[in-house]
């Protein structure tokens, strides 16, 4: 409904309605009226009764009413004053719609007469309703292909009201692309349409919002509007478009499978199916990268299929393409450009272009021996490579441009080491730095720089002697560090003379094993020692050679009966002895004097009667002496002719022996003189110098000694003030030439079949081939010892000696000059004053023997062994004391051997007749023979 019309305005149509009424009725007769829509409730339509010509006093009985109910609905008649009202709201709209005039008839009715009255009330339109369309929003689809000018109708508002207030014109919302235009229909209504200013571009704008507004002609005026959505139709005018024509990337070697590289986007702006892509790689993408790569048709993601190896390729190009599924379809392209990141995956290679295998021993310090080349097929710094060699190695790595060379830092030496394991490092730069390891073996070839070398400076072989020829006497041994033919040794003996003969022909050495055989059978009582020189040589070149020394000690045999000396043998019955019947009991008959060229054991001699004497029980013979002397007083019935058979037997295994026959003839008489152990094998008168000449000998070495030990006191002394608290050198603690013969000393000890101690035989050798040699043989089953003085092992060996007593005899030893001491003979004996033992002229127990238990065993070795010491110290004399050897002043009186026989007497001096003595001869009152003392002898002497 339209606004409300004011109290003026209303009265002012109401005097209007009734003019317009009266003069209606005045010419029609019938009364009609007008009332605006839309009024309130009792505004007065018109005054019927007036307008009739009744009048007021009338209306009571006249009954003035409307005709039906239907009338009663929108109004009311006044009886009263015949007044017609509005009853109610009245919308014209409601009754008549868009009917230009809108009546509404009313009936009334009056009584008295009853009169039926036509009244007709118009219903007047006010502009109470606005413009309207059907829709509040309209959408519109209009292709973007449509061309400028294009028309377009639109929907038409609609206003009940009517003339004037009715839809008057429309109104277009600015708009680029669209304008509005109004075409007047036949009923004259407007009808709007919308018309393409320009070209529609769904990619630029899909939509586009417009209003439209209508508007109607009543006062005020009224509109109403409309919202036209202007959705753009999609064609396929776009191609799809990558972000860029050219993509680069860049992905690491030895990415997994699976990896995504990278997703492509590209933009289609249609929509639809015009904007949908699949993605397909390009015409001129190659086989290799569609097996390395993969692509999503529908996402477009690329992902990793087969292995990237950075060292195969660094770059891949993938062409790709994206189609819409338009009609016609259309395309877009672009290029991924793929750089492949270096990883450290490759360890570096060690590569032997060159090398010296083996290498010379002798090969200089700073000398190449090896080429190596190193490569990474990484690159940058994963592919910068460090080569480095093992610590402690005789080589050194020093780089060149493109290579590394391996040189000797050190010098070589096979011996030492034969071959080396080198082990070369390559390392590159990379993070985490990878590592290759070369391992080599180096081998080092000989060369002939060490001279062979004997394990021993000096070899000691025995044999006995009478042994075959071929005998082995021992292996020389000789090592060479070298190898090959630099250490293939040959032996053989070095030329030198023994006796005037070449050495090979005593002895033979293999050159290939180093034996060493006898070539001749040795004769101990010619030759008692050899020193033989054997060489060595290998085969390199040039040959290096080296020599030993080799002492072949020829162990005595007993081999040599013992030979009488006196009684001659043959001489019995032509020079009888004579013995008065008035001797005492133990008086000296005669004395048997033997020898035996034998030494050492074999050499020492006992004495007894043999039964085929005349009477056995009358004399008796010593032991060890052999003086036969008389056992009681001779009686009258003892035969004038007396025979004494004596067996001289050695003490050799098995022994051998010798007879002596003694012929006596008991006198009644009483002679001059009775003979002594003195008056035997006196010196002649032409030989009686040689005892002078030992004494020079002595006393020179004497003299000389007594000057070596003041001038080394001096330098000792001299020594010890040039070093403080240090000593001189000779005065350092050092090992004496005492204990170097100890050190060199040979015990042979020879044990009976009881267990004891038969004889110790022990062979003093100075490492100093001119030094003298010793050998002591003591025995705790005899009475006897025997000390042998070898020569100086540079001197020749003495010519063999007769074994024949005349021989002996006749021969004499001479001093050849007096600064050099000539060799003693191979048949020298000490006398009893030389040998551990009481003197001899002193009537002990002869029939003493050494003890057996082991303790006295033991206490002999200690004496043995500190003889030696001595012997070697120089400390102790020979003939230092009776019966002592040296010991009783180092261990006292406890040690004297005092019952040991006298072998003074038993001992020939070869060249001379005569005994040694000693102080115990002086003891007995008597002069030595051959001097002073035997002034007293008568012509018998002489005679006998």
């Amino acid at each position: 409904m339209g606004p409300k019309t004011p109290p003026q305005l209303a009265g002012k149509w109401q005097v209007l309605c009734m003019l317009s009424l009266c003069c209606w009725g005045w010419v029609s007769g019938q009364l009609r009226y007008s009332v605006v829509e839309e009024s309130e409730p009792g505004t007065l339509v018109g005054n019927v009764a007036q307008d009739l010509g009744l009048k007021m006093t009338d209306l009571l009985s006249r009954w003035l009413q409307l005709g039906s109910e239907e009338n009663g609905r929108y109004f009311s008649l006044s009886l009263m004053n015949g007044a017609l009202a509005v009853n109610q709201k009245i919308d014209r709209e409601s009754l008549c719609g868009a009917s230009t005039s809108c009546l509404l008839p009313v009936q009334v009715v009056t009584e008295h007469p009853l009169e039926l009255i036509r009244v007709e009330v118009e219903i007047l339109d006010l502009n109470d309703n606005s413009p309207s369309f059907a829709t509040p929003e309209r959408e519109m689809r209009i292709s973007e292909s449509a061309a400028p000018g294009a028309r377009f109708p639109l929907d038409s508002a609609q206003d009940p009201d009517v003339g004037t207030n009715t839809v008057s014109f429309y109104t277009l919302s600015p708009n680029s692309h669209f304008s509005l235009n109004v075409k007047t229909l036949k009923d004259g209504k407007p009808f709007p349409e919308l018309v393409l200013e320009q070209q529609l571009d769904r990619e630029a704008q899909a939509r586009h919002q417009l209003v439209l507004t209508a508007v109607d002609g009543g006062t005020p005026a009224r509109s109403g509007t409309t919202l036209i959505s202007v959705i753009v139709l999609d064609i396929n005018d776009n191609a799809p478009v990558f972000q860029s024509s050219v993509l680069r990337v860049g992905i690491p070697e030895n990415a997994p499978i699976g990896t995504l590289l990278l997703r492509l986007n590209a933009t289609d702006p249609d929509e639809g199916t015009n904007g949908q892509l699949d993605y397909s790689f390009g015409d001129h993408t190659s086989e290799a990268v569609r097996n390395l790569f993969g692509l999503d048709p529908s996402s477009g993601a690329i992902h990793v299929l087969g292995p990237i190896d950075f060292e195969e390729s660094s770059f891949y190009e993938i062409h790709a393409r994206a189609r819409d599924q338009g009609q016609p379809a259309m395309e877009g392209h672009c290029v991924i450009q793929v750089d492949v990141g270096d990883v450290n995956d490759n360890a570096p290679e060690v590569l032997l272009t060159s090398l010296a295998n083996p290498v010379l021993e002798s090969t200089p310090v700073g000398t190449v021996v090896g080429l190596f080349n190193v490569r990474d097929r990484d690159s940058g710094r994963n592919g910068e490579v460090s080569l480095d060699i093992s610590p402690d190695l005789p080589f050194q790595i020093k780089p060149s441009e493109n290579h590394y060379s391996m040189l000797t830092s050190q010098p070589l030496d096979r011996e030492v080491t034969s071959h080396y394991i080198i082990e070369l490092l390559a390392s590159d730069a990379g993070s985490p730095p990878l590592h290759k390891h070369l391992t080599i073996r180096l081998n080092i070839s000989d060369v002939n720089d060490n001279a062979p070398c004997f394990n021993q400076q000096l070899y000691t072989a025995y044999i006995p002697e009478n042994r075959p020829p071929g005998s082995l006497l021992c292996t020389v041994a000789a090592s060479d560090p070298d190898t090959g033919d630099n250490a293939r040794l040959t032996y053989s003996i070095v030329g030198n003379q023994i006796q005037g003969a070449p050495a090979s022909s005593f002895v033979y050495v293999n050159p290939e094993d180093g034996r060493v055989f006898a070539q001749r059978t040795f004769d101990y009582e010619l030759l008692q020692m050899l020193q033989i020189v054997v060489g060595v040589r290998d085969s390199g070149s040039p040959p290096l050679h080296a020599n030993t020394s080799l002492h072949v000690f020829v162990l005595d045999q007993n081999d040599n009966a013992p030979a009488v000396l006196h009684p001659r043998p043959g001489w019995e019955h032509s020079a009888p002895q004579r013995l008065p019947r008035s001797a005492p009991a133990g008086s000296l008959v005669t004395k048997v004097t033997a020898v035996d060229a034998d030494a050492g054991h074999n050499a020492w001699l006992t004495y007894s009667l043999l039964p085929q004497s005349t009477a056995p029980g009358l004399f008796l013979v010593s032991t060890h002496t052999g003086e036969v002397r008389t056992t009681r007083a001779l009686l009258e019935d003892d035969s004038d002719t007396q025979q004494v058979v004596v067996l001289v037997r050695d003490n050799g295994d098995p022994s051998l022996s010798s007879t002596a026959t003694v012929l006596l003839v008991l006198e009644d008489e009483d002679p001059e003189e009775m003979p002594k152990s003195s008056d035997f094998l006196i010196h002649p008168p032409e030989r009686s110098d040689l005892t002078l000449y030992l004494i020079v000998a002595l006393a020179t070495v004497s003299l000389l000694s007594l000057v070596t030990f003041t001038f080394l006191s001096a330098k000792c002394l001299q020594g010890h003030a040039d070093e403080d608290g240090g000593g001189g050198q000779c005065c350092r603690r050092q090992d004496s030439p005492s204990r170097d013969f100890y050190k060199q000393s040979s015990p042979n000890l020879q044990v009976s079949s009881d267990g004891t101690l038969k004889y110790m035989e022990v062979t003093l050798r100075p490492t100093d081939s001119q030094s003298h040699c010793y050998r002591t043989c003591f025995s705790p089953a005899s009475d006897g010892s025997d000390f042998t003085f070898l020569r100086p092992l540079s001197v020749q060996q003495p010519t063999a000696l007769a074994l024949e007593p005349d021989a002996i005899r006749s021969r004499s030893n001479t001093l050849r000059e007096r600064s050099q001491q000539a060799p003693p003979n191979t048949d020298w004996r000490f006398s009893q004053a030389q040998r551990p033992g009481t003197s001899g002229s002193q009537n002990g127990d002869d029939t003493g023997t050494w003890p057996n238990n082991q303790f006295d065993t033991e206490m002999l070795q200690a004496m043995i062994l500190a003889s030696a010491s001595e012997a070697a110290d120089g400390s102790s004399t020979l003939g230092g004391g009776a019966g002592t050897m040296g010991l009783s002043a180092r261990y006292g009186p406890q040690f004297t051997l005092q019952h040991v026989p006298d072998y003074r007497q038993n001992v020939y001096i070869p060249g001379s007749n005569a005994t040694l003595t000693n102080a115990a001869g002086k003891r007995d009152g008597k002069a030595p023979a051959g001097g002073n003392g035997n002034k007293k002898k008568s012509g018998k002497k002489e005679k006998k």
